[in-house]
């Protein structure tokens, strides 16, 4: 049997509870499909002991520590100096997620902004890239990205990008990179798959985002990273390559933007 091309699922969140009974077959699951990587984020800094020790436990898990802005008011503000503390464990490969929700969160904007802003301070100094949510927050989000970057360059994804153009454009303009998850192969996703297309190939990867957001087939199910596959399969309708091709480029810009994964399995 002909294995399948290698991906890498670059935003789950295995820690979340709906795991709990079967995260071992899930990360088993996830290797049979080829995603043979998988980035674990954390959202609440102090439940970064459990996001490492399922890296530690789990040979092709790696993870990424932030306070997700959904949690900014409620959480302590993280320090610059701890983040950069908790980088040096060999596995911790991204400084997020962090950025603005303006959906769900408008109230606690302002404490959102500091936050986040700490999370780039963060990425600027370890040059490690940082993991964005952004949802309703476009505004906001292009003029902190383009002025901070002036300050000092950093590395970014854009991760589960379903924004409109214009921050698309903000994004690849500084040269970050747009993550696609499930959404986009969403039947009422067109719009969102035409802006992944004006994307540059070298600037696309993958991700589930599960336990939520299951493509087609799993629409309504519990997400979970072998799904990675699916949405694989539409990135390479999108870019109108074969299968095989598209993986190798979500894994060359994978590898390109979390160099530490790198350095970690070479080491390894």
């Amino acid at each position: 049997m002909t294995k399948p091309p290698l991906i890498t699922d670059s935003h789950c969140h295995l820690d979340f509870s709906d795991f709990d009974k079967e995260r071992t077959d899930i990360v088993e699951r996830a290797i049979a499909a080829g995603v043979h990587r998988k980035v674990t984020i954390c959202t609440k800094l102090r439940e970064e002991p459990k996001i490492r020790a399922i890296a530690e436990t789990y040979p092709s898990v790696f993870y990424a520590v932030g306070t997700h802005p959904m949690n900014a008011e409620n959480e302590p503000l993280a320090k610059v100096e701890q983040l950069i503390e908790m980088s040096s464990h060999p596995k911790f490969v991204g400084i997020g997620e962090t950025g603005l929700d303006y959906h769900y969160t408008a109230e606690s904007a302002e404490i959102q902004k500091t936050s986040f802003l700490i999370h780039i301070k963060a990425a600027q100094i370890t040059k490690l890239p940082l993991i964005i949510h952004s949802r309703s927050a476009d505004l906001d989000m292009s003029s902190i990205l383009e002025s901070e970057y002036k300050n000092a360059t950093f590395s970014c994804v854009m991760h589960c990008f379903s924004s409109e153009k214009k921050l698309a454009k903000a994004a690849l303009n500084l040269g970050f990179y747009l993550s696609m998850s499930g959404i986009a192969a969403f039947p009422k996703s067109q719009e969102l798959r035409d802006i992944f297309k004006m994307a540059p190939i070298d600037r696309v990867l993958l991700e589930t985002d599960s336990p939520y957001l299951a493509p087609p087939p799993f629409r309504g199910r519990c997400n979970e990273p072998s799904y990675t596959a699916h949405t694989a399969k539409v990135g390479a309708e999108i870019f109108e390559m074969s299968y095989e091709k598209f993986a190798d480029h979500t894994e060359q810009n994978f590898e390109r933007l979390f160099k530490k994964v790198l350095s970690f399995e070479s080491a390894a």
